[in-house]
């Protein structure tokens, strides 16, 4: 699996919670742009972003190029991420994933283990 990080802030932080997850998936950071791109072009299988917002600068460019269907704001401010709302994206098909900074270390676990789940 290969995930590309993109978003506005945290992204080596985003990294690191994913490597510390699974070791084995595959991780790129760009710019949001270029993240978004990757995805939508099949270079990269997900799409994870953070900001201060959770939907704006992290998931912009993704839904301006995948399209809205395919994304998924995990956390806002105020707004925690939720399991099974997660789980319920994951197995909608949608592929990238936006969420606040602060909420990084649960929305990124989170996530990956629902796509795990997903795949198994």
């Amino acid at each position: 699996m290969k995930i590309v990080i993109g978003g506005q802030v945290d992204k080596k932080e985003i990294e690191s919670l994913v490597k510390e997850f699974d070791s084995s998936i595959e991780t790129v950071i760009k710019s949001d742009l270029d993240a978004a791109m990757a995805l939508k072009t099949g270079q990269v299988d997900y799409y994870l972003g953070a900001c201060h917002t959770g939907g704006g600068g992290a998931l912009a460019m993704a839904i301006a190029l995948v399209g809205k269907p395919k994304c998924e704001t995990v956390s806002m401010p105020g707004r925690k991420p939720d399991t099974q709302k997660v789980v319920s994206a994951v197995s909608e098909g949608k592929v990238a994933f936006g969420f606040t900074a602060d909420h990084k270390e649960a929305a990124v676990p989170m996530i990956l283990e629902a796509i795990k789940n997903k795949n198994e």
